[in-house]
């Protein structure tokens, strides 16, 4: 109660953001994004990747905002914090059943930015509803599948992971390929090949250049992909993770 008593007062003072604000987000996913950040007031559909939803959301944290998660019980708290996201700034109401709408308009005056899984499919007048609630408040909405009304809606199309051999190894980071539209500035597709997460835990860019992870973003293969970028007097018995650790 303390912490969340903390975060009504620090929202009773200070405004509201318009609708027209800004919330930042990590460099990394800013070309996916309208004006390069995400925009208060609004709803964005994040579909296939709860890891996408906690890169979005850790820009405005790290910019001093508090974050709500609801309705997701198996959020990875270590991989939101790998991400840059504060766990001091994030509070979980992780199964709030079918009264998820007014624990959102109760946080929406008070955080910065919600992640929520809806229990359910969405009526588009409850969708209606609660945007105008996100408008007043300033909070920008990340859901967990779709939204009815929902001003970007950003996917991950393909995924691969890298630095397993046969059978043996350490996952080290993953590569995905992110589709991004919506309406308006957000018509069109934008998309873009990031490592979600990266050796490190966060999010950055698919170099341009080649790289000895070298292979296509279909997923048809946890095999090791680092084999064909080795030199050829290499020992074919050499374990092909040592490659892997090269990003």
């Amino acid at each position: 109660m303390p912490v969340i008593e903390n975060v009504f007062v620090r929202s009773a003072a200070t405004p509201p953001a318009s609708e027209d604000a800004l919330l930042p987000v990590l460099p990394a996913l800013a070309p996916l994004l309208p004006g390069g950040a995400l925009r208060r007031g609004t709803a964005v559909s994040v579909t296939g990747d709860t890891a996408l939803l906690l890169a979005l959301a850790a820009g405005g944290v790290a910019a001093g905002d508090w974050a709500a998660a609801i309705g997701l019980p198996d959020l990875g708290l270590a991989a939101a914090a790998g991400y840059g996201l504060d766990l001091h700034r994030l509070l979980l109401a992780d199964d709030p059943g079918p009264h998820w709408p007014e624990v959102v308009s109760a946080l929406a005056g008070a955080v910065g930015v919600i992640l929520l899984r809806p229990t359910g499919p969405v009526a588009p007048q409850l969708a209606a509803r609660l945007t105008a609630v996100l408008r007043r408040g300033g909070c920008a909405l990340l859901v967990a599948g779709p939204w009815p009304g929902a001003g970007l809606r950003l996917s991950v199309r393909s995924g691969r992971w890298f630095g397993l051999g046969d059978g043996y190894g350490q996952l080290r980071g993953r590569q995905v390929e992110i589709a991004a539209e919506g309406r308006g500035t957000a018509a069109r597709v934008r998309t873009a090949r990031l490592w979600l997460p990266d050796e490190h835990g966060t999010a950055r860019p698919v170099e341009s250049v080649p790289q000895p992870l070298g292979a296509p973003l279909d997923g048809s293969s946890n095999r090791s992909p680092g084999r064909t970028a080795e030199p050829a007097r290499r020992p074919a018995a050499a374990p092909a993770v040592g490659a892997m650790a090269v990003v």
